[in-house]
């Protein structure tokens, strides 16, 4: 099938990707010419394990194409997949600036049995007003369907190949038809192609986020909690987990959530419920209670030092809002970096992938180090923001020989706090009990 998608950042970039590489004829489109070079020549914008390769093996078997040029993409697309940011605007909601303009200069090249797809999250309604844009640009009626993605950075090749379930919402059964056809390579293993109207497709995207969103908030809390009644919320969260009913994913305390969309969706789905005269208790909840778990670490820091933090030089690893990305959009790190900073901190921070962004950031106001354990020479203090891997079994007598002060402050929980009394390093965790 010939496809054509339109955008070329995390989104739009992975689905281009993984459908050739399941046998379509598909071309990337995006006005930045830079990037559509870059691209070409096998260069990623992004980093998302395994993309790079895929990207090369496609581009050299010549099905996946880059272009700035709607005339010579779109004409003969079965499926034009938009792939545009959706930006939180001034009021919370979804900014569609970007789809609109796409959905004006794709009109006069659409061919008739053109299917035209919003993969980007959109508020409910959208859909139905692309399809009525198009018929006034077009003089006829275009098929428009909604298919939200539900790619995790970091993991988007294994969600998008081998997904829990493909959502699509549709005016027409034919039109559900060929996007099934197109997803069949992805659903080998019987899991459900799920055809619904355009409204609840819509919906199902953002309700999806809020739900995780809500789950982290409501562990974070409990996690507060666990420290002020002398609980621990690792044995509380095995507690609960193991209730069916309730399960373990997304229950891991930390410093918050970040990333592009739960934030995004969060204060979206607020904004969709305020104009229909609806306050949305719980998700204004599960934004307060995210928006001050980002302060948490910070608080912890200040009080050790009693809040004399002027001149103190702090070790900081992971940046990221999440292991195995370079986003750092509303990523807890920038929280805790700009409270370090305005109190007189000075920063030596580490990430595997995601310096170069941190760094265009902030540029010299932080110190930068290759190796996380060149952070740590006369650092007063080591906290620890994403939970990367290699940061899982760290050499302690190394981490003690390098530190002026014994004390890690770890927004993850990674370690034992146990282990960390024996080693004699006083350590902060998110809802842990004080090891007497």
């Amino acid at each position: 099938m010939k496809i054509a998608v339109i955008g070329t950042g995390y989104v739009g970039l992975v689905t281009g990707t993984c459908f050739s590489e399941s046998g379509n004829h598909v071309t990337c489109v995006d006005i930045n010419e830079k990037k559509i070079q870059q691209l070409e020549s096998g260069i990623i914008p992004i980093y998302e394990p395994g993309l790079e390769e895929m990207v090369k093996r496609n581009i050299k078997a010549r099905r996946l194409f880059f272009t700035s040029n709607y005339e010579e993409s779109i004409p003969d697309a079965k499926c034009i997949f938009i792939a545009v940011g959706t930006p939180q605007g001034s009021d919370g909601s979804a900014n569609l600036e970007s789809l609109w303009k796409v959905a004006n200069v794709l009109a006069p090249h659409l061919s008739e049995e053109a299917i035209v797809v919003i993969k980007s999250t959109v508020p409910v309604g959208t859909n139905r007003k692309l399809a009525e844009l198009l018929e006034s640009l077009t003089g006829r009626v275009v098929d428009v369907a909604s298919n939200p993605e539900f790619l995790k950075e970091g993991t988007a090749i294994d969600d998008f190949s081998k997904p829990d379930r493909v959502v699509v919402g549709v005016s027409r059964p034919e039109v559900s038809a060929t996007l099934h056809e197109l997803y069949q390579p992805f659903l080998r293993t019987e899991n459900p192609f799920l055809s619904m109207e355009l409204e609840s497709a819509e919906m199902t995207k953002y309700v999806a986020n809020c739900m995780l969103a809500t789950k982290i908030s409501f562990i974070n809390e409990m996690a507060n909690l666990c420290e002020r009644v002398g609980a621990d919320i690792n044995q509380v969260r095995r507690g609960i987990g193991h209730d069916q009913r309730i399960g373990f994913s997304f229950l891991f305390p930390g410093v918050g959530y970040g990333g592009s969309c739960f934030p995004k969706d969060v204060s979206a789905l607020i904004s969709v419920a305020q104009h229909q005269n609806m306050e949305p208790t719980i998700l204004n909840a599960v934004d307060r209670v995210n928006v001050a778990q980002k302060k948490v670490l910070f608080k912890k820091i200040s009080d050790y030092f009693k809040g004399d933090l002027e001149g103190k030089t702090v070790a900081l690893w992971g940046l990221a809002f999440k292991p195995k990305t370079d986003d750092i959009r509303e990523a807890p790190s920038l929280v805790l970096i700009d409270e370090l900073l305005q109190a007189g901190v000075k920063l030596k921070v580490h990430d595997p992938v995601a310096m170069e962004n941190v760094k265009a950031h902030y540029g010299d106001k932080l110190s930068y180090f290759d190796h996380h354990y060149d952070t740590l020479e006369g650092a007063d203090a080591l906290a620890i923001v994403t939970e990367w891997n290699e940061f899982r079994h760290a050499d302690f007598d190394y981490v003690l020989h390098r530190l002026s002060t014994p004390v890690i402050f770890d927004g993850r929980n990674l370690y034992d706090p146990q282990k960390m009394k024996q080693k004699g390093i006083d350590y902060f965790g998110i809802g842990l009990s004080s090891v007497k």
